[in-house]
């Protein structure tokens, strides 16, 4: 089986990390994949088993997800755009896929929407249609009018086999961030977590006993972090700050001053987080996609601290989902102080590790096998 994941990040990678390990997933099961990647590329990933065409590179401007940068940092033009088209339609037509994969579009990437309904009225078109399928995470972010919630059903009915949702849905359905209607609710497919496989604990225990505080590896969480260096001053506690960003080391040392003598570590992320988790007492962070799922495989207990900058939601609904597991807490960056957050912190430790082997966390699997079903008739 020949698959196409085409997928654009915007902002962060979240959404290329997610394409390829569905991507490696269908590598592993023996298919011929090709992951058509829109965004800025992310080579510090792992394409194993996968081949990746880069089209011509757009970014958002900032959190303006409707104002698009071209690779010299310039908005990108009509003519930009259609070279991003003709080389995905090349892509397309080369491979002669059995499987076009979207990623998050038509509930999202409506700037994008010109070139990704070329590719899905191109694919339509070859001499054997492929089947069409859209990948999206747990949470979306919610349609600001009904309009956009009845076009995305409009193309998804036109167009598309099935909706593979990566999540669990005994913590969370679309139904939580999107409208489903009954004829939206007929190509759902619940796939479980994609995520890679559960870390083993650090070999050398780093992180063991520590709060763990995170926002990721972007140059977020500013406010996060200096209200935990004042928390853990009222904690028992050894705090460690993982900091992220292109300016990670002029942010470090601004928070080193402020720490002054206090006994904490601040250093810059760490490609052995999920492992210094394991033996964690508690960690602090964001709720991006990929945290959540490191914090469910853990168990750790974890205070949710939501990215809601710009009037983002997504991750306020995901933290929302999650809190009404065991030892997670959800706090709001409008109600975080150094108090507030010690005190989820004392709070979360108390109800100790999670231990749940229910969670759907085999989703990039379970995803090969839903499509194999579409492919052969069976669903």
């Amino acid at each position: 089986m020949k698959v196409l994941i085409a997928v654009t990040h915007l902002l962060g990678a979240g959404h290329l990390s997610r394409a390829l390990t569905l991507g490696r997933a269908f590598a592993a099961a023996g298919h011929d994949v090709a992951v058509l990647s829109g965004g800025q590329p992310a080579p510090h990933m792992d394409y194993a088993g996968v081949r990746l065409v880069q089209l011509p590179l757009i970014a958002s401007d900032g959190i303006n997800f409707t104002s698009l940068l071209d690779a010299d940092g310039q908005y990108a033009d009509a003519s930009y755009m259609q070279s991003r088209q003709d080389a995905a339609l090349g892509a397309l037509n080369e491979m002669q896929p059995d499987v076009v994969i979207t990623e998050l579009f038509p509930f999202g990437r409506r700037s994008l929407s010109v070139e990704f309904l070329a590719l899905i009225d191109a694919a339509k078109a070859l001499p054997s249609r492929p089947r069409i399928l859209c990948s999206i995470r747990d949470i979306l972010a919610p349609p600001s009018k009904s309009s956009k919630a009845e076009k995305a059903l409009d193309i998804l009915q036109s167009s598309y086999d099935a909706v593979l949702v990566h999540s669990d849905p005994n913590i969370t359905t679309l139904a939580d961030s999107w409208p489903v209607t009954p004829e939206l609710d007929k190509l759902l497919r619940y796939t479980g977590y994609v995520s890679p496989p559960a870390a083993t604990p650090h070999p050398e225990g780093v992180g063991q006993g520590e709060v763990l505080v995170s926002a990721g590896g972007g140059s977020v969480g500013q406010a996060l972090f200096e209200c935990a260096i004042e928390a853990a001053r009222q904690s028992d506690l050894h705090w460690r700050l993982l900091v992220g960003g292109k300016d990670r080391q002029d942010r470090i040392a601004a928070l080193m001053e402020r720490a002054g003598h206090l006994n904490i570590t601040i250093e810059a992320v760490r490609p052995d987080f999920r492992q210094m988790l394991h033996g964690a007492a508690c960690s602090v962070s964001m709720c991006g996609y990929n945290t959540a799922l490191d914090l469910l495989q853990t168990g750790v207990p974890a205070v949710l601290v939501p990215f809601d900058d710009g009037g983002e939601v997504e991750q306020t609904l995901r933290a929302q989902s999650l809190a009404h597991q065991p030892a997670i807490d959800l706090l709001m960056a409008s109600d975080m102080t150094p108090e507030s957050m010690a005190n989820a912190v004392v709070q979360v430790m108390v109800q100790g590790q999670r231990s749940d082997d229910s969670l759907q966390m085999q989703g990039a699997e379970s995803a090969v096998q839903m499509t194999q079903d579409i492919i052969e008739g069976r669903t």
